[in-house]
């Protein structure tokens, strides 16, 4: 297995960033992350607006998948899921939902012991370690590691942990996968603008599915397979997830469109990933029992 350091990192999701390791399909590459902010605050007494925040969600990468091709699927198996002993938040001015009450910038350090989340004295959270920033070169211009879109990025989808497996449109040769944004915890929406940020460890597995394709990251796990979509507003990214969502189902069934819009009414799960990037993230999830039912096998 090949591992590749923390120190190979990059701000941006681009076609013109030079890979920095060639794996092939069926390789697995253990990948060390920085948190989003580069692991520069360690004390609740440093001041967040002196950090360079020229340096925030750096991304360990790119990778280049051989064979991997526009038009292909990358798929992406997230084997173990590592994490450090210490997280941060952060909130202030403009940043988040409340930000148009908050007055100055404040972070929080976080230790993580004994499977928890020391948020204080009398709360100790669990854990649920995901990861925030993943994904491949989107095809046109570079798109900053902050930002979600087709190609992945900055989703914020808590679902992105240890057994889940991830499908990415190939947008250019070799795919140029990257990752980083570790949180040892974090809500559905992640309202601050941070979840509890941490840096880790990832240890992934490689595939390139031929012959198959989707306009956006879909993720799927043992409960089932969530479409990820990123758009400027939630209703935006609502009506584009299910859309989606429905139009990958229906080539598996003898269904009407009519006849599945009603079955995802009552089966499928609008739920929401983060509200807080330049672009907002959700998921429409389509639970196991369906697939089972319907004997769909996806991508097989």
């Amino acid at each position: 297995m090949k591992t590749l350091p923390a120190k190979e990192v990059i701000y941006s999701f681009s076609t013109l960033n030079p890979p920095v390791l060639h794996i092939r399909p069926g390789d697995t590459v253990a990948i060390e992350t920085y948190d989003c902010f580069k692991n520069q605050i360690q004390s609740a007494d440093q001041e967040v607006a002196a950090i360079d925040w020229n340096e925030i969600n750096p991304a360990t990468g790119p990778i280049f998948i051989e064979g991997a091709e526009y038009g292909d699927l990358l798929k992406v198996t997230i084997d173990e899921l590592e994490i450090g002993t210490q997280g941060v938040m952060v909130t202030g001015p403009e940043l988040g939902v409340m930000g148009h009450r908050l007055e100055q910038m404040e972070s929080k350090i976080i230790p993580i012991k004994d499977g928890k989340a020391i948020f204080n004295e009398r709360l100790h959270l669990p854990l649920n370690p995901m990861i925030g920033v993943i994904g491949v070169a989107p095809e046109g211009k570079p798109v900053s590691c902050g930002t979600p879109g087709p190609h992945g990025g900055n989703m914020d989808t808590k679902l992105i942990t240890k057994g889940a497996t991830l499908y990415f449109p190939v947008f250019t040769e070799g795919a140029l996968f990257a990752l980083g944004d570790f949180h040892a915890a974090m809500g559905d929406g992640e309202v601050s603008v941070s979840g509890i940020e941490v840096p880790g460890r990832a240890t992934v597995t490689f595939d390139v599915i031929k012959g198959k394709h989707s306009k956006f990251p879909i993720l799927q796990n043992s409960d089932g397979f969530a479409m990820l979509v990123s758009a400027m507003t939630l209703d935006e990214a609502v009506k584009t997830a299910v859309e989606e969502t429905i139009d990958l189902l229906l080539p598996y069934t003898d269904m009407s469109v009519s006849e599945i819009t009603m079955l995802m009414s009552v089966a499928g799960e609008t739920q929401i990933s983060q509200v807080v990037d330049p672009l907002v993230t959700v998921r429409f999830f389509v639970p196991q029992h369906v697939l089972d039912s319907l004997d769909i096998q996806l991508f097989s």
